[in-house]
């Protein structure tokens, strides 16, 4: 059955057929062919994409694709509402196909843009869950396949010191070396965790972990339209030792909503992070983050909302109804990497923030913990092959619960009623390099009180992934 599903839905596109068409035009100008002859892996194991990669062209052409699919048998519920996990039997199919070009303007100047599709949809539309179990779903169906600008920037960075030290050579920064000291500077269309609460062994949907609050802090609600994407600036400084990053972006107008508010004086986001590097383990790499952020937005206030419910105002707790432009969100966040003997990485989140005032951009969490490991194939002689595991806890404030337990919807959540227990989630998944830029995954998820409802649940979500990289 998958692989019938799977033929049908990564037929070619537009896009991709546009993007296979520019890579082999690429190949067949000998001037590419020679500056991409040097980086050519010697071991054919080594290859991850499916096209050659120059570094040292001025240009940069890349693109992926990745196909999800999720499903869940029936499970326990004794009641379920308009924004509820269905507690029967379902699958779901996702695809993202993502153009990135670059070029280098000189003097450490770059430009950089991404066009991206998306395709299918997730379990229940993407209700029900606060760490709902696959990251590359559009959280609103109805915006359609028609493909859009996902991000267009202008990277600078400035030399703060005569020495350099080798950089990846990516879709974000095209690279090979930079100043070991530097200022980086960002302007445009952007998402925020490309940039904040980035990890190494638990940011990447496409090779990596499936839920969201696995990939991303559950506490960080930050900026993003319902797509993931925001426009702002963003100031970073790098040192050997340790970075300083600043971000400053729109909001959207409404939660959960693909327009954004471009007046900074009663909507923004305020994000920032201090990156260290302690050497903890003799040669092997060690990184601890602090995130802090504040948003500025037309929000509602879950307090008040109950209030009044309870005053007979309002027939059910409408959140809607107690927005006030320029409420201010606030949280915190604990991001740590380490790496450990042989081929493997722990890696941990910590995220809270205030709960009073609604979830508006990213999901319904208010608290989280989360705790995981990965480790190559090294060992079975499948080196570029990743396994991986993670524990979540997501909790929220007395105010989202009462909230929640009267009968208010959240944007995400909204069950009719609740019994409140913590949602718990345990990950796990094996990738699979198959040939080149093809990667294979399986993906197992289980979910205790799913929306934070002792009342439903527990709920299993095998999944299998396609990742090709062109």
């Amino acid at each position: 059955m998958f692989l019938r599903i799977t033929t049908t839905l990564i037929r070619p596109t537009r896009l991709c057929s546009a993007l296979l068409a520019i890579s082999l035009c690429a190949m067949e100008y000998p001037c590419a062919a020679q500056e991409v002859a040097d980086v050519q892996p010697k071991v054919r194991d080594d290859v991850v994409t499916m096209f050659p990669h120059s570094q040292t062209a001025r240009w940069w052409v890349s693109g992926q694709s990745n196909v999800v699919f999720q499903a869940h048998p029936e499970f326990h519920a004794d009641y379920s509402g308009p924004h509820s996990l269905h507690a029967q039997g379902e699958h779901a199919t996702s695809n993202v196909e993502t153009l990135y070009l670059g070029y280098q303007l000189g003097r450490g100047a770059e430009a950089l843009l991404d066009v991206e599709t998306t395709g299918g949809h997730g379990l229940s539309d993407a209700l029900g869950l606060a760490g709902f179990t696959n990251l590359d779903v559009v959280r609103n169906p109805d915006l359609g396949q028609a493909p859009y600008i996902a991000r267009v920037q202008f990277h600078q960075t400035i030399r703060l010191s005569s020495d350099d030290v080798q950089v990846d050579r990516g879709v974000f920064s095209l690279a090979t070396k930079a100043p070991a000291r530097r200022l980086e500077l960002r302007f445009g269309k952007i998402s925020t965790v490309d940039f904040f609460d980035a990890n190494g062994a638990g940011s990447d949907s496409h090779l990596q972990f499936l839920n969201w609050t696995a990939d991303t802090n559950g506490a960080y609600d930050y900026a993003a339209d319902t797509r993931g994407y925001t426009y702002g600036f963003v100031a970073e400084y790098q040192s050997v030792g340790w970075a300083f990053r600043f971000g400053e972006m729109l909001m959207p107008k409404v939660a959960n909503g693909i327009n954004l508010d471009w007046d900074l004086r009663r909507a923004r986001a305020e994000n920032y992070e201090l990156e260290l590097r302690p050497a903890l383990l003799k040669a092997r790499k060690s990184v601890v983050r602090l995130l802090a952020y504040e948003n500025h937005a037309d929000m509602g206030d879950y307090r008040q909302a109950v209030a009044r419910f309870k005053a007979g105002v309002d027939t059910l707790p409408t959140i809607e109804n107690t927005r006030r432009q320029g409420t201010v969100k606030y949280g915190f966040g604990f991001n740590t990497e380490q790496e450990l003997p042989g081929t493997a990485r722990a890696f941990a989140r910590l995220g809270w923030n205030e709960g009073q005032h609604e979830s508006f951009a990213y999901t319904e969490v208010d608290s989280t913990a989360e705790v995981g490991a990965d480790i190559t194939g090294m060992k079975w002689h499948r080196k570029l092959d990743k396994v991986g595991a993670v524990v979540i806890t997501n909790g929220i404030s007395a105010d989202h619960q009462l909230y929640l337990h009267d009968g208010g919807l959240g944007f995400l959540l909204g069950d009719g009623g609740l019994r409140y227990g913590r949602e718990n989630i345990i990950e796990t998944y094996y990738t699979l390099h198959a040939w080149r830029g093809i990667f294979l995954g399986v993906d197992l998820q289980r979910i205790w009180n799913p929306g934070y409802n002792r009342d439903r649940g527990p709920v299993i979500v095998p999944g299998m992934r396609l990742h090709v990289e062109l």
